[in-house]
């Protein structure tokens, strides 16, 4: 294993060494410590590596992710795995605003609660969240699933367009053109199946409701006028 410590080491090395991987590396594990909350830690990773962060990180972890594992051991600020496209990123305390906005693909586990605006414009990947969400997660959501193991703000799923949504507790509102939904036997193993990948052994899918677009607002049409303000 190879370690980096940012108290002695430029954030900007440690990137640097981490962008010349490539697939056939057999620096396969590294570990990061005293990240002390520094921003950008471990962005535009392109190789299958796992990596350790032994602390909280700020801005932006593990954004542009390409097939690492990175977990981080604290909480995460702002734009966790924003624009991640495979790999899985876990935090295991909370993390802060739009965590896995943009993202096209992967797994986001988010151990603790997530604040506002998770996934919004998600594009295909997968969050699963242990606590809490805050208002507006979920905003123009596109493709992906988001899972919620506790409850969600306001306005959820707001302005949606295929992405699935499953909550297990409360909501407090819906968003434009949001709509709880049936919960078919596709939906069911998805959730499953997620749940699983996520190491949640104590809910099942049935715990949860699923929520999704009403598909009003794909055209204009002045019946529904009302919901493009």
């Amino acid at each position: 294993m190879r370690t980096v410590d940012l108290s002695t080491t430029e954030l900007r090395n440690l990137n640097q060494a981490l962008h010349e991987l490539s697939e056939g590396t057999n620096e396969t594990e590294w570990q990061i410590t005293n990240p002390r909350g520094s921003h950008a830690v471990a962005v535009g990773v392109n190789a299958p590596i796992d990596v350790t962060i032994r602390g909280s990180v700020g801005y932006y972890c593990g954004g542009m992710n390409r097939l690492a594992k990175i977990t981080v051991n604290g909480s995460a600020g702002p734009g966790v795995a924003e624009n991640m496209m495979s790999g899985e990123i876990i935090v295991k305390g909370d993390a802060s605003q739009y965590a896995g906005a943009t993202g096209k693909g992967g797994l986001l586990v988010i151990e603790g609660n997530a604040s506002s605006r998770c996934g919004i414009s998600m594009k295909g990947i997968d969050i699963v969240v242990r606590g809490n969400i805050g208002h507006m997660s979920a905003f123009m959501a596109q493709a992906g699933n988001l899972v919620v193991c506790g409850d969600a703000g306001d306005a959820l799923g707001d302005s949606i367009y295929e992405a699935k949504l499953f909550v297990r507790g409360s909501v407090k509102s819906l968003g434009a053109d949001c709509i709880e939904k049936e919960m078919r036997p596709e939906h069911t193993e998805v959730l499953g199946n997620l749940l699983h990948r996520a190491g949640i052994t104590n809910l099942t899918p049935k715990d949860f409701k699923r929520y999704g677009s009403a598909r009003k607002l794909y055209n204009f049409s002045i019946d529904h006028a009302d919901a493009y303000g």
